[in-house]
């Protein structure tokens, strides 16, 4: 006859639970033992029962020992390969707190633009009050001080062009003075016809004859 197969779950009868629970209790230590004798393996098998009962088997002459390689090993790996899952559970922790930081900064700018306001309480609402009047204090010290910079800048390029304009005008004198100096160097046309006007004696032929006409 074909033994049935067992289902993986909790026996509901005491007393078959406890005669299984005996069974494979002694099958599984049988086990432990032939692993460690046939494949020279440091085996260590911890057992509680349901009445807090201990079972314990170890291929070695104290359980504790191979309990402490146990941790040993395990620190080891620990160190040198930080736990996946615990990596995970802290940037799952870190992402959760950087989205409620978003949504509370999303939140607070809907109602520092006059949005979601239903849900404030008088003290809220007597907050953003205070705090968009501080913020309209601050933009208007900004504006004066833009403005008076822009008025500085303004005085200053106002002064360069006022000088630049003085240099202009002292060039532009100099050059008409070097110019009336020229034009009073220079000689008249009419005064170099008069001088062409001047009478000369010119006789042409033998010099005897000139000096008589000159007698």
């Amino acid at each position: 006859m074909a033994r049935g197969k067992t289902q993986m779950r909790r026996i509901e009868n005491a007393t078959s639970r406890q005669v299984t629970f005996f069974k494979r209790r002694n099958g599984l230590l049988k086990k432990a033992f032939e692993l460690s004798v046939l494949c020279d393996a440091e085996v260590a098998v911890l057992i509680f029962s349901t009445r807090g009962k201990l079972y314990e088997f170890s291929s070695t002459s104290s359980i504790k020992e191979t309990i402490e390689r146990y941790k040993r090993h395990k620190k080891d790996i620990q160190a040198k390969n930080p736990p996946v899952e615990q990596n995970k559970q802290h940037l799952q922790q870190e992402m959760a707190s950087l989205m409620e930081n978003i949504e509370h900064l999303e939140s607070s700018k809907r109602k520092l633009s006059g949005e979601d306001l239903g849900s404030c309480t008088t003290e809220e609402l007597l907050e953003l009050e205070q705090q968009l009047e501080r913020s309209i204090s601050s933009i208007r010290t900004r504006k004066i001080q833009v403005f008076r910079q822009h008025v500085e800048q303004l005085k200053e390029k106002g002064t360069a062009l006022a000088v630049e304009n003085a240099m202009l005008r002292n060039k532009l004198s100099l050059q008409q003075e070097r110019g009336s100096n020229k034009e009073k160097a220079t000689v008249p046309s009419a005064d170099i016809s008069e001088v062409s006007d001047v009478e000369t004696d010119l006789f042409i032929g033998p010099p005897e004859t000139s000096r008589k006409r000159a007698l």
